[in-house]
């Protein structure tokens, strides 16, 4: 897995999709990004409610379905693709908690 985009479509959690709210960004020290979470959450839930995933191949893709399936502006689009064009460093599953977080440089 290389991005964001990778593990919204490889990861699932009891064979579903992912659930946006076990889902957290952080560093790599471990240390939350709030804005990069809510943001990330808010391109999942987009998904799951207008596109089928399993179409996609690339953020592009992703982008291109959520432009022709809902009135959201291209600025929100941009911003949408950067985070699942974001570089993934790793994945740490905290079940204690019920989450896992996504390391990126963010």
């Amino acid at each position: 897995m290389n991005n964001l985009f990778d593990v919204l479509k490889m990861v699932s959690f009891n064979h579903l999709g992912i659930d946006s709210t076990q889902v957290v960004i952080t560093d790599v020290a471990g240390k939350p990004n709030g804005l990069l979470t809510d943001l990330f959450r808010d391109v999942v839930n987009k998904v799951n409610l207008f596109i089928d995933l399993s179409s996609a191949h690339d953020a592009g893709e992703v982008i291109a379905s959520l432009q022709n399936h809902t009135p959201l502006p291209d600025d929100v689009l941009d911003e949408y693709g950067k985070i699942l064009r974001e570089p993934l460093l790793g994945i740490n599953f905290a079940p204690q908690k019920g989450q896992m977080e996504l390391l990126v440089n963010g």
